[in-house]
């Protein structure tokens, strides 16, 4: 058997992708492949990546991150969920929260239960029904705990950080495990001429850098997965039709959230992500529907408190490359693809994809069966992510707006289609293996996006359990466990405390 194993990779681009690529193969390849990572400061990195969801703590678990250290190195604070403001309608408010709703009590599904309350007359919201948000509106935080016959076992929780500090981060990490960094603007990529594989890339200064595989994390532009491999791009903007953005930080004001909040706007909707330093702050809008100088006022008009820098545009189109390996190129984080961050969801599909890579390493820098599964596997993630984002925007009952009334009333995917008449009927959620938002987030956002079941689960009528008594006791038992935490404030000052920024 002949071993033609990959001896030295190449990472274009710096970053939040970047590093977190370099940080995982150094870390798992063990020394046996070269890894250098290539980068220029002329560019910069987008750096708004700064909300997560809970697998990032798999990530940094599988580097054997320390979780405090890890926090006061990136200004990070923690994350129970998202809160959803005027989405649904115009004055409505929801939770979407990391973990269950209550503890299961009977086979029924818990939320079969509160649809037989609330055609009862229950008016209780949901969002009770989650340890998550019981703790977060108070604004406490403690990690859950370990004894599943526990309430505080039910929820879960993410981060937020400083994207930029936690590339920084993990650069030390991934350099102490022998990862090469080099400085340097690219302003060539050579192929080979009979296979069309990439066998390198110039920089400005004349060097040359070489390399049996590339991964492509240089941003919206794909200076290798798209400029040198041309693989195509598939644009969903009929769906996500936002494409661009306002970000800035300010300073510290109101609550000191444990979650993320999301306010729709005009046009789009705004971002608010408390770290220890300051808030991040975002507009993300369709400049079809309002102008730049109009969304940065919106922004602007709408902070907690002072911001510390001027406003920073971006612009995107939603979508994903057609191939996202190609030849012995695989793209990772933007460009890859790109959907708006309403759900957090940026920095997982960097680490899905880094993930999937060391699954399917190839043995050679041409593994066509590697190749071809990355593809259908990380297109299968993309769409199903997809489709929930979609969710958010065409399950509204507003029509106040020209964006919003569009949203309303868009052609939408088959499978989502699928999705939502089976919720609509029955308040049956379907879902398949490779979906990364498991059943209590689509219960959430069809709940909180006003999606109204006709009817609930027949055997919650023919159970002969007392569901109101039981979701009563739910309620008293998460607030007695959720009064008990400490604040979010507490635990970071004792556990996590990052130092100051002058």
């Amino acid at each position: 058997m002949q071993n033609k194993a990959v001896k030295k990779i190449l990472i274009v681009g710096g970053g939040s992708a970047g590093w977190m690529t370099a940080a995982s193969l150094a870390n798992s390849l063990g020394g046996n492949c070269a890894i250098e990572l290539v980068e220029s400061t002329e560019i910069g990195v987008v750096g708004v990546g700064e909300a997560t969801i809970p697998p990032i703590k798999l990530f940094n678990q599988k580097l054997g991150l320390d979780e405090n250290e890890f926090i006061k190195a990136t200004q990070g604070t923690f994350k129970l969920g998202i809160e959803f403001v005027n989405w649904g309608k115009q004055g409505h408010r929801y939770f979407h929260p990391f973990g269950d709703y209550g503890a299961p009590f009977d086979a029924v599904q818990l939320h079969h239960y509160w649809l037989q309350a609330r055609a009862r007359g229950d008016i209780t919201s949901l969002d009770d029904y989650s340890f998550a948000w019981v703790a977060g509106k108070a604004g406490k935080f403690h990690p859950p705990a370990q004894d599943r016959r526990m309430v505080q076992s039910t929820f879960d929780y993410a981060y937020h950080f400083d994207a930029v500090l936690y590339a920084g981060y993990l650069r030390r990490f991934a350099e102490k495990r022998g990862v090469k960094h080099t400085e340097g603007k690219i302003i060539n990529v050579s192929h080979d001429p009979e296979s069309g594989f990439i066998s390198g890339v110039t920089l400005e200064n004349g060097t040359s850098l070489e390399a049996d595989f590339f991964i492509d994390c240089s941003g919206f532009r794909g200076l290798l997965i798209e400029g040198a491999l041309e693989t195509g791009y598939d644009d969903w903007t009929h769906w996500l039709p936002c494409n661009r953005a306002v970000a800035v930080p300010c300073k510290h004001g109101g609550d000191f959230t444990p979650y993320t909040r999301s306010t729709a706007r005009e046009a789009g909707w705004q971002w608010r992500i408390p770290l220890q330093h300051r808030i991040g702050n975002g507009y993300v809008y369709c400049s079809e529907y309002i102008s730049d100088d109009e969304a940065t006022a919106t922004l602007m008009a709408n902070l907690d408190g002072e911001a510390l820098t001027d406003p920073r545009p971006l612009q995107f189109t939603t979508g994903r490359r057609k191939k996202f390996w190609h030849k012995n190129c695989v793209a990772i984080g933007l460009s890859a693809g790109f959907m708006e961050p309403l759900e957090s969801t940026s920095l997982h599909l960097i680490q899905a994809g880094i993930t999937r890579l060391l699954a399917l390493f190839p043995n050679s820098k041409a593994d066509k069966l590697a190749e071809e599964e990355y593809n259908r596997l990380t297109g299968l993630e993309y769409e199903a992510t997809r489709d929930f984002l979609i969710l958010h925007y065409c399950a509204t009952e507003r029509k106040d707006t020209p964006l919003w009334n569009y949203c309303r009333h868009m052609e939408i995917p088959e499978n989502l289609q699928y999705k939502i008449d089976h919720f609509r009927e029955a308040g049956r959620i379907v879902a398949s293996d490779f979906e990364l938002f498991r059943n209590p987030s689509w219960l959430a956002v069809f709940i909180g996006q006003l999606v109204q079941p006709k009817s609930y689960d027949p055997l919650a009528d023919m159970r002969g359990i007392d569901g109101a008594r039981r979701l009563a006791g739910l309620r008293r038992v998460m607030q007695e466990a959720a009064n008990q935490m400490p604040s979010h404030q507490d635990y970071i000052n004792r556990y996590c405390k990052a130092p100051l920024i002058s």
